[in-house]
């Protein structure tokens, strides 16, 4: 057997470099906070709605939203971020700090 067959294929992961997150979707900060709040990954720590694993909050649109909330998180689905505005609400993005 020629000699490119007999040794292993090795190839590329992106595993190690891949941006994770932890995501909430508008149905439980309609749930779990009043009008006019601020929601960010330590408020929902706080009242348990979930266990930070990736320390990065993505939020997604799945229900509606009510509540005028002030919404800080690394990412927002475009239906989560138009309802948020929607309701009133203020969408905040916080700047990231590269790693040098």
């Amino acid at each position: 057997m020629p000699l490119v067959r007999r040794i292993p294929k090795r190839g590329f992961s992106n595993a190690p470099f891949r941006v994770r997150y932890d995501v909430v979707n508008l149905l439980a900060l309609e749930k779990c906070f009043e009008d006019g709040e601020r929601v960010d990954l330590e408020a929902l720590v706080e009242r348990r709605v979930l266990k930070p694993r990736h320390g990065r909050l993505k939020i997604l649109g799945t229900g509606d939203l009510s509540k005028k909330l002030t919404v800080r998180a690394e990412k927002f689905s475009g239906s989560a971020r138009e309802k948020v505005e929607k309701a009133g609400g203020t969408v905040e993005v916080p700047v990231s700090e590269k790693k040098s």
